[in-house]
């Protein structure tokens, strides 16, 4: 019987939370159809929902939510649910734990954005990352969705007038655990944060097996990035200095919108085969030489942000997809929720099942394609040190 839901606004963050379940022996799935057959879940422990309304008006993310909650809520009404939020805070928080509250008929919740083991933590409600406040770090740089405050009470009270939601303070994960201890089995009904008390949580509700088995992975590494976060541009520029070759989609690749199902996209990824056949690879979305090119292209064309940020998930990952038709074997990495949506939605698929952790925030999660299962890492933008891409890129367990 299902004994957790867990709803998360992109797909990184439905993995990166789900992953603390399955690496312990639940039985884990994330999906991405807000139409899911609930009676396929009899066999699961934990289902993982990604929602996809981080870039939606708060309006519409309260109300996919809510839909959703409550249909799950009528099948299994003892269920407990956890509400995963970003852990830079981006996003439609108020909206969406208010939808949960709501569908479950609940007028208070716990809400622990904290992350200490990847330096983001709460002090006086406060939200901090490596030190600095979220509004001021590279969340608050954030091209699409800058976070523009770094008082988590603010954040929530900008979307929705519940005042029950309790934002806690937590600087460790000690912390965090005597706010579970505090919470006790009622308060744990419904609660938010992000990964780091999904990992508490996990341990709470009794999972503490093991992880499946990985099986043997290709020794070729190649990443997918359509993320402009300057944590993974360190990266990789790091992993293109040991040796990584780095491919750049021209601005007519990733902006034009026909380019992705082009034969002109086709023949380049052939082209690219013959180029990563004895090396690890990324393909990057974005040429930092080209970015005077990128602005005029967008303004010229008259773009929305959103618009770019759609274009540009969809060029990267329908050339992989192309790569992948024509033969890539390779351990697979995506950087960006957007970015791993897209290409999910190329191949058609609607489901992946988390393996393990290979480094905090790098899920190693598994789906099938024509009939073959392929590995691939996942992680967001604003992960890791600089030299995380040549570390995990011959990762083995």
């Amino acid at each position: 019987m299902l004994k957790l839901l867990i709803i998360a606004d992109d797909f990184t963050g439905a993995l990166d939370t789900g992953v603390q379940f399955s690496s312990r022996g639940a039985k884990t799935k994330v999906i991405t159809d807000s139409q899911y057959n609930l009676s396929l879940a009899n066999e699961l422990d934990v289902l993982v929902w990604d929602s996809e309304t981080r870039h939606l008006a708060s309006e519409k993310a309260y109300e996919i939510v809510n839909n959703f909650v409550k249909r799950v809520v009528s099948r299994f009404p003892n269920i407990n649910i956890y509400k995963k939020t970003d852990s830079g805070l981006r996003g439609n928080i108020g909206s969406e734990l208010s939808a949960a509250m709501d569908a479950i008929g609940v007028d208070k919740m716990a809400f622990i954005p904290a992350f200490p083991a990847m330096n983001r933590v709460t002090k006086n409600c406060i939200h901090y990352i490596d030190g600095v406040p979220v509004a001021q770090s590279v969340f608050g740089k954030d091209p699409f969705e800058p976070v523009k405050n770094s008082d988590v009470n603010t954040i929530i009270a900008e979307q929705t007038d519940k005042t029950a939601i309790k934002v806690y303070d937590a600087e460790t994960d000690d912390d965090m655990k005597k706010i579970a201890d505090k919470l006790g089995a009622e308060g744990l009904k419904l609660t938010a944060g992000c990964a780091g008390f999904a990992e508490i949580l996990a341990s709470l509700l009794g999972f503490n097996g093991k992880c499946g088995e990985i099986g043997v992975m290709p020794s070729k590494f190649f990443m997918i990035c359509g993320s402009v976060n300057p944590v993974t541009r360190q990266q990789m520029d790091y992993a293109e200095a040991h040796g990584f070759k780095r491919i750049c989609l021209t601005v007519e690749q990733k902006l034009n919108e026909n380019w992705p199902k082009s034969q002109e996209c086709e023949q380049v990824a052939k082209i690219w085969l013959k180029e990563i056949e004895s090396c690890h690879a990324i393909l990057d979305a974005n040429d930092p030489n080209e970015i005077q090119k990128t602005n005029e292209f967008i303004k010229s064309h008259n773009l929305s942000i959103n618009q770019v940020r759609i274009r540009i998930s969809k060029a990267i990952t329908g050339a992989a997809k192309f790569l992948l038709d024509n033969g890539l074997e390779a351990r697979l990495m995506c950087v960006g929720g957007d970015t791993l949506l897209a290409l999910m939605q190329y191949v058609g698929v609607n489901e992946l099942v988390p393996i393990c952790e290979i480094e905090k925030g790098v899920v190693l999660t598994s789906f099938t394609y024509n009939n073959k299962k392929y590995n691939v890492m996942t992680k967001s933008g604003g992960f890791g040190e600089k030299d995380l891409l040549v570390k995990i890129a011959d990762y083995n367990k």
